[in-house]
Order: C-alpha cells, then sequence, then structure tokens
C-alpha cells in the first residue's frame, strides 16, 4: 500500500485514542503589554510526540486538514527530538476539532479537559476575553484543566488589580 491509502486508513477512533494518551487541550493566560487588558488568552490543541513519530502527527495533520506540526530540537529523555502537533486557530478549533471530538468521543479524563476548553473557545468566541470579567471566567476554566499549578494569572497581584479595577 502506498502512503495516500495509509493516510486514508487512519481511523476516527484510532485517533481518539491517541489523544487519549498523548494530546491536550489547554488554555493559557499569559502577560502581553500590547493588548488592552494587559493579558492575551492562549488556546490551543497539541499532540506532542517523540522524532521519531513525527509522520504519524503529519498524518493527524492531514486527517484535520489544519494545524501545524513542530519539531522541537530539544531532546526528550528518549534523547530524540520532539515533535508537536499543534492546532492554535480558534476557526480550525471550532469547525473542526470540536466537532471531531463532539462526535467522536475521549474515552479518559481528558474528555473533561476537553469539555472545559468548549467552554473558554466558546467564551472567546463572544470576545469575552477582551473583558475583565470574561478573562477572569477563562482564567477559572484554565486552572482546572491538565494543570498542577494554579495559572499566573489568578495569582497575579497586578490581574486582581486590574480586574478590580
Amino acid at each position: 500500500m502506498g502512503a495516500d491509502n495509509q493516510q486514508e486508513r487512519l481511523e476516527p477512533s484510532w485517533i481518539v485514542g491517541f489523544v487519549d494518551g498523548e494530546g491536550c487541550f489547554s488554555v493559557s493566560v499569559f502577560k502581553n503589554h500590547t493588548s488592552k487588558l494587559g493579558w492575551q488568552v492562549f488556546p490551543e490543541f497539541a499532540i506532542t510526540q517523540g522524532g521519531k513519530s513525527v509522520d504519524t502527527l503529519e498524518r493527524i495533520k492531514h486527517y484535520f486538514n489544519c494545524g501545524n506540526v513542530f519539531i522541537n530540537r530539544r531532546e526528550d529523555n528518549h534523547r530524540e527530538n520532539l515533535s508537536r502537533y499543534c492546532v492554535r486557530s480558534v476557526e480550525d478549533l471550532r469547525k473542526v476539532v470540536i466537532p471531531f471530538f463532539r462526535h467522536h468521543k475521549l474515552q479518559t479524563a481528558k474528555r473533561q479537559d476537553f469539555e472545559l476548553f468548549v467552554n473558554a473557545i466558546n467564551l472567546i468566541e463572544k470576545k469575552e476575553h477582551l473583558t475583565r470579567n470574561g478573562l477572569r471566567r477563562i482564567a477559572k476554566i484554565s486552572s482546572q484543566m491538565n494543570r498542577k499549578s494554579k495559572s499566573k494569572f489568578l495569582e497575579s497581584s497586578e490581574a486582581i488589580r486590574r480586574i478590580l479595577v
């Protein structure tokens, strides 16, 4: 079989299992002095693999027809570069990624992260991230997602001052 036939055989259930194990839905809130509120919201769907599996990430990119594959020249514990498939466009997240995982359900605790991610994307689409209350809501959602530490936004005294003003 040629490469085209192999790409056609990529099954949605296989992608779900792969994402359940290796994927991540995240929403970061970080300082950006050029934005109106001084903070930027950064949603991302990503899958990270060792460099030897970059072809798999390229196949997933081809399947979704959006996003990018990046090579991080930093080596992981397997002494190889890290490869990362990322979808960051809110439009692609809303039109491609979210409908896919709505139809093909995640099977692990990642499903809860996905639901929180969808809530954050909905707020972003409504431009809530451009308001103090919306930014605070998104930061709270973000702090509940696959994190071990609190969001710097929620801990920042600068953020608290700006929100309360």
